[in-house]
């Protein structure tokens, strides 16, 4: 499944840069960055990498789907994916991707799990300055001291528990696209048990057994994912909260707080 469906019809740059990952999975090179931007609503169908990877966009938001889970990542995050996990992205605004392939034995110390990880100042500009690198760049002190610090920078990047576990049963898939769509929805499990024709101990089950989480937890996921962009892209507390359906601002600093270990404000403290 190692391919990717092209989303345009052109896949070279103006500057030469091939934008198909294919051409880059036999590079003889511990890593390489791909360069490709794409609009809003631009879809990478489900596909594969033998190489580990860490998508990341300097510019815009991406939706992501792997293995049993979604992730949101606008440009302070990235998620690292592991060799031959299956994988979906979807643009949700204008996207500047900088996608970093790792060579397999050089990134074992990430883990066999997909997680998002905080993307640092540092991190970015050492990923930029690869990625204006010709793909087949010279092997010289320079790339390979800009090689040697991304890896240490992204073993000692924090990772962020933002993952929103994805279900299979198809009922209770129903049920969280629904909350996906609408994240203030406060309606409980018994609302949507009736919705989908199952009996609200049976949803209680099965959002524990697909996704870990009780529902009310997954809920938080959700809205926690969706405040951390909102965050990002500006917003105040304030109207996060109201949007989310708290019932103050405090509420939900306090939800934040407890699964961040930070204020919302602390977290976007610049310079981290």
């Amino acid at each position: 499944m190692e391919r990717e469906v092209r989303t345009a019809a052109v896949c070279v740059t103006q500057t030469g840069r091939s934008e198909d990952y294919l051409d880059y999975r036999d590079v003889t090179r511990p890593m390489t960055v791909l360069v490709r931007n794409q609009q809003t609503g631009a879809f990478n169908a489900p596909h594969t990498h033998r190489h580990g990877q860490v998508l990341y966009a300097c510019a815009g938001v991406m939706r992501v789907s792997a293995q049993n889970g979604l992730w949101y990542l606008p440009p302070r995050r990235a998620l690292w994916i592991p060799a031959g996990v299956v994988h979906d992205q979807l643009m949700l605004s204008p996207v500047k991707l900088r996608s970093v392939y790792i060579d397999p034995q050089a990134c074992g110390v990430f883990g066999p799990m997909c997680k998002v990880v905080e993307v640092s100042v540092m991190l970015r500009e050492l990923i930029l300055a690869l990625a204006d690198q010709p793909v087949e760049y010279p092997q010289n002190s320079r790339n390979a001291h800009i090689v040697a610090l991304i890896l240490s920078e992204l073993e000692r990047s924090r990772s962020l528990p933002v993952q929103i576990p994805w279900p299979v049963d198809r009922r209770l898939a129903v049920v969280c696209e629904a909350i996906l769509a609408r994240p203030e929805n406060a309606q409980s499990v018994e609302y949507w048990a009736d919705k989908v024709g199952a009996s609200s101990r049976t949803l209680i089950r099965l959002f524990l057994k697909e996704t870990g989480l009780t529902f009310r937890h997954w809920v938080q996921q959700v809205r926690l994912a969706t405040a951390l962009d909102r965050l990002e892209q500006g917003q105040s507390v304030g109207v996060i909260a109201r949007d989310l359906g708290y019932t103050s601002a405090s509420a939900f600093s306090a939800m934040f707080r407890r699964v961040m270990g930070e204020s919302p404000r602390e977290f976007l403290m610049p310079g981290r």
